[in-house]
């Protein structure tokens, strides 16, 4: 699965967070105002920009965006440390994003993160596994996340929906210090706005043979990169740094989109932090 931002996305989201225009940012580059913009627009380019002074004109790390354009990948994962987890992929035109589906080895209890577009295979899993989905939660109330919502209703009526939103109005509005028993494990939320104003991050725990952390993050970061700053930038990138990247290094995160990722990996590689 490719980055969900190459170089040339993380310089036209820099460059909008900052408030810089194509014309100051290209001068920093050293590229003419046409360069920079095929360059966001394609993430390559010919000529080699000055990544430094672009870097410190974008208010990011050069280094961190540097590694970027030169093919930086998070190291895969073993996901067998995980075993009742599947990341699950649905495309609506030439859009593909994320949902997890979680459950507990000995109840059957099953939770899913996000809907995706399409709710076949997340029953497919389901069925497969013999699960009894109980909840889901929203990360954010955008389309390509909650797709699939209305069906999933349909067919789990009793299914508890869990979000930030105040005006959605699921069954269970996230609230402080909130825990959420899955069988044996705990799920608990983390508020992350900033790229939507109920944007919530939700961190799994207590998995068998004590294996790490997960973190579902919907689009508050992806591998290498943030999502938009739709509500705020500011707030945007305040809270992946105080709220998501201070998790344990070892925290496996499961972006909306893109590969999966840890903290680790972002805190040495994302040039917004």
């Amino acid at each position: 699965m490719p980055l969900e931002d190459h170089v040339g996305d993380v310089i036209h989201k820099a460059r909008s967070a900052a408030g810089v225009s194509v014309s100051v940012a290209a001068a920093a580059a050293g590229l003419t105002e046409s360069e920079l913009s095929a360059l966001e627009r394609t993430g390559t380019t010919a000529k080699q920009p000055n990544w430094l002074v672009l870097a410190q004109v974008l208010g990011i790390n050069a280094s961190k965006l540097k590694t970027i354009a030169y093919g930086w990948y998070p190291a895969v994962p073993d996901l067998s440390r995980w075993r009742e987890l599947r990341q699950i992929k649905t495309v609506d035109a030439d859009m593909e994003v994320n949902c997890y589906l979680v459950w507990e080895e000995v109840s059957h209890e099953a939770a899913l993160f996000d809907t995706g577009f399409d709710a076949e295979p997340v029953f497919e899993l389901i069925q497969v596994n013999g699960l009894v989905l109980r909840d889901v939660f929203l990360t954010h109330l955008h389309h390509d996340h909650v797709g699939a919502l209305n069906a999933i209703r349909n067919k789990y009526p009793l299914v508890h929906i869990h979000s930030n939103s105040t005006t959605f109005l699921p069954q269970h509005r996230n609230l402080a210090n909130d825990f959420v028993h899955l069988g044996s494990m705990l799920i608990s939320h983390l508020d992350t706005p900033g790229h939507s104003e109920e944007g919530a991050t939700y961190i799994v725990g207590n998995w068998p043979d004590d294996a790490p952390h997960v973190a579902f993050v919907g689009d508050a970061l992806f591998a290498g990169s943030i999502g938009r700053g739709n509500q705020s930038w500011v707030l945007a990138k305040q809270k992946v740094s105080e709220q998501i990247l201070t998790l344990p290094p070892d925290t496996l995160i499961g972006p909306g989109h893109g590969p999966w990722t840890t903290v680790a990996e972002e805190r040495a590689n994302n040039p917004f932090f």
